[in-house]
Protein backbone atom coordinates (compact mmCIF):
# COMPACT_ATOMS: atom_id res chain seq x y z
CA UNK A 1 0.00 0.00 0.00
CA UNK A 2 2.81 2.37 0.47
CA UNK A 3 4.82 1.61 -2.82
CA UNK A 4 1.22 2.50 -4.32
CA UNK A 5 0.83 5.73 -2.49
CA UNK A 6 4.51 6.66 -2.98
CA UNK A 7 3.94 6.04 -6.42
CA UNK A 8 0.83 8.02 -6.59
CA UNK A 9 2.58 11.27 -4.96
CA UNK A 10 5.70 11.05 -7.19
CA UNK A 11 2.14 11.32 -9.87
CA UNK A 12 1.19 14.18 -8.54
CA UNK A 13 4.33 16.17 -7.98
CA UNK A 14 5.07 15.47 -11.34
CA UNK A 15 1.85 16.93 -12.59
CA UNK A 16 2.27 20.17 -9.71
CA UNK A 17 5.32 20.80 -11.81
CA UNK A 18 3.87 20.99 -15.12
CA UNK A 19 1.14 22.91 -14.11
CA UNK A 20 2.82 25.39 -12.22
CA UNK A 21 5.83 26.02 -15.01
CA UNK A 22 2.54 26.80 -17.07
CA UNK A 23 1.71 30.34 -18.92
CA UNK A 24 -1.63 30.80 -17.61
CA UNK A 25 -2.21 31.74 -14.51
CA UNK A 26 -5.69 29.45 -13.99
CA UNK A 27 -2.99 26.53 -14.25
CA UNK A 28 -0.84 28.08 -12.24
CA UNK A 29 -3.27 27.74 -9.21
CA UNK A 30 -4.40 24.47 -10.17
CA UNK A 31 -0.70 24.05 -9.53
CA UNK A 32 -0.37 25.28 -6.44
CA UNK A 33 -3.72 23.14 -4.84
CA UNK A 34 -2.34 19.70 -6.11
CA UNK A 35 1.16 20.97 -4.61
CA UNK A 36 -0.84 21.15 -1.40
CA UNK A 37 -2.58 17.69 -1.44
CA UNK A 38 0.47 16.29 -2.90
CA UNK A 39 2.53 17.36 0.32
CA UNK A 40 -0.71 16.17 2.56
CA UNK A 41 -0.50 12.67 0.66
CA UNK A 42 2.87 12.56 1.18
CA UNK A 43 3.28 13.60 5.29
CA UNK A 44 -0.19 11.29 5.63
CA UNK A 45 2.42 8.39 3.85
CA UNK A 46 5.29 8.82 6.48
CA UNK A 47 2.83 8.71 9.32
CA UNK A 48 2.75 4.76 8.54
CA UNK A 49 -1.01 3.29 6.88
CA UNK A 50 -1.93 0.36 8.85
CA UNK A 51 -4.88 -0.66 10.58
CA UNK A 52 -6.98 0.92 13.11
CA UNK A 53 -5.25 0.49 16.50
CA UNK A 54 -6.08 3.04 20.01
CA UNK A 55 -2.77 4.63 21.12
CA UNK A 56 -3.38 3.15 24.36
CA UNK A 57 -0.47 1.67 26.43
CA UNK A 58 -1.80 -1.28 28.49
CA UNK A 59 -1.31 -1.27 31.97
CA UNK A 60 2.19 -2.86 33.47
CA UNK A 61 3.91 -2.13 30.14
CA UNK A 62 5.93 0.43 29.33
CA UNK A 63 6.07 0.22 25.52
CA UNK A 64 2.49 -0.72 23.12
CA UNK A 65 2.32 -4.29 22.15
CA UNK A 66 1.33 -3.45 18.81
CA UNK A 67 2.37 -1.24 15.78
CA UNK A 68 0.65 2.24 15.71
CA UNK A 69 -0.53 4.70 13.51
CA UNK A 70 1.22 8.26 14.49
CA UNK A 71 -1.55 10.63 15.10
CA UNK A 72 0.82 13.97 14.49
CA UNK A 73 0.76 13.70 10.74
CA UNK A 74 -2.72 13.29 10.47
CA UNK A 75 -3.50 16.41 13.10
CA UNK A 76 -1.11 18.66 10.70
CA UNK A 77 -2.82 17.43 7.57
CA UNK A 78 -6.15 19.10 8.73
CA UNK A 79 -4.04 22.08 9.59
CA UNK A 80 -2.49 22.03 6.43
CA UNK A 81 -5.52 21.65 4.68
CA UNK A 82 -7.65 24.71 6.27
CA UNK A 83 -4.32 27.00 5.37
CA UNK A 84 -3.94 25.90 2.16
CA UNK A 85 -7.66 26.31 1.26
CA UNK A 86 -7.42 30.00 2.45
CA UNK A 87 -3.75 30.07 0.80
CA UNK A 88 -5.96 28.95 -2.51
CA UNK A 89 -8.93 30.94 -1.84
CA UNK A 90 -6.86 34.53 -1.59
CA UNK A 91 -4.55 33.61 -4.92
CA UNK A 92 -8.03 33.18 -6.82
CA UNK A 93 -9.42 35.88 -5.78
CA UNK A 94 -6.15 38.27 -6.48
CA UNK A 95 -5.69 36.41 -10.07
CA UNK A 96 -9.53 37.03 -10.69
CA UNK A 97 -8.78 40.97 -9.89
CA UNK A 98 -5.69 40.43 -11.97
CA UNK A 99 -7.84 39.28 -14.87
CA UNK A 100 -10.55 42.15 -14.63
CA UNK A 101 -7.68 45.03 -14.28
CA UNK A 102 -5.72 43.40 -17.49
CA UNK A 103 -8.25 41.39 -19.81
CA UNK A 104 -5.49 38.67 -19.61
CA UNK A 105 -4.95 35.33 -17.91
CA UNK A 106 -1.20 34.84 -19.67
CA UNK A 107 1.39 36.35 -17.49
CA UNK A 108 3.67 36.99 -21.06
CA UNK A 109 1.00 39.52 -21.45
CA UNK A 110 1.14 40.82 -18.35
CA UNK A 111 3.70 42.77 -18.43
CA UNK A 112 2.82 46.50 -16.65
CA UNK A 113 5.80 47.31 -15.43
CA UNK A 114 8.12 46.12 -17.92
CA UNK A 115 6.74 46.40 -21.80
CA UNK A 116 8.23 44.97 -24.62
CA UNK A 117 7.90 47.52 -26.35
CA UNK A 118 10.61 49.84 -24.35
CA UNK A 119 13.10 47.68 -24.71
CA UNK A 120 16.15 46.86 -21.39
CA UNK A 121 16.28 48.95 -18.44
CA UNK A 122 19.45 50.58 -17.66
CA UNK A 123 22.31 48.38 -16.55
CA UNK A 124 24.26 51.57 -14.15
CA UNK A 125 23.19 55.04 -12.64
Amino acid sequence: MVIALSFVVAALFAVTIYLILSKHIIRMLLGVVLLGNSVNLLIFTNGRIGSIVPPVIPEGQSVPLEQLSNPLPQALILTAIVISFSFFAFLLVLSYRAFQDLNTDDTDEMRVAEPEDEGLPPLGY
